[in-house]
């Protein structure tokens, strides 16, 4: 079992970068937005409900995946590293995979703000995130939480052992290239040998 956590900030590319990966590896993708969208259809961002709402469901997910056969589940998260509310949070899933045995694979994504406002507008984001369909309102909390947040380490990343973190600065780089780095790094298998 593989767990794979990719973050980093806003439009970095985490949702597309793990698509890739799911495709080269066979891991099932649960990007972030899957639980936010489902949530928003019933509340608004940011409310006590919403929070439980994404929070219960994110966690069963985790549980159910992390006791089943599949092969792992890569996950997508907008960590703010300077909250530690949200390093708790990561440390409660991360123990969720480890007590099943399941190998641990930190990747942090990093890309100049000018790109991210680029795939802030792309064809495959929108499709799959509906709640960024509203681009003006989508680049401005991009900005917003840009300033308000460090959602790229410094070279001082909680977990910094080789075999459970992988940083790439993905600016110039396309998704399929970030993905294979990533499962060159840690030793991923492949659905199809065809595809190294």
């Amino acid at each position: 079992m593989k767990f794979v956590l990719i973050f980093g900030p806003a439009a970095v590319g985490k949702m597309t970068v793990g698509h890739e990966l799911q495709r080269l590896t066979g891991l099932r993708l649960f990007h972030n937005h899957m639980t936010i969208d489902l949530a928003l259809r019933f509340f608004e961002f940011g409310t006590p409900a919403f929070e439980r709402l994404v929070g219960e469901f994110r966690r069963r997910i985790f549980e159910e995946v992390a006791s089943s056969d599949l092969p792992g589940l890569v996950f997508t998260y907008v960590w703010a590293l300077d909250v530690p509310g949200d390093k708790a949070y990561i440390d409660d899933l991360v123990q969720i995979f480890e007590a099943q045995g399941a190998q641990i694979c930190f990747v942090e994504l990093e890309a100049n703000q000018e790109e991210r406002l680029r795939r802030n507008e792309t064809e495959f984001r929108l499709r799959e995130k509906p709640s960024k369909r509203d681009i003006e309102r989508s680049d401005r909390n991009l900005w917003d939480i840009d300033q308000k947040y460090r959602l790229n380490s410094t070279g001082d990343f909680f977990y910094p052992e080789p075999e459970r973190y992988l940083k790439i600065d993905n600016t110039r780089l396309a998704p399929d290239e970030v993905a294979r780095r990533i499962v060159a790094a840690f030793a991923l298998s492949l659905v199809d040998s065809t595809i190294a």
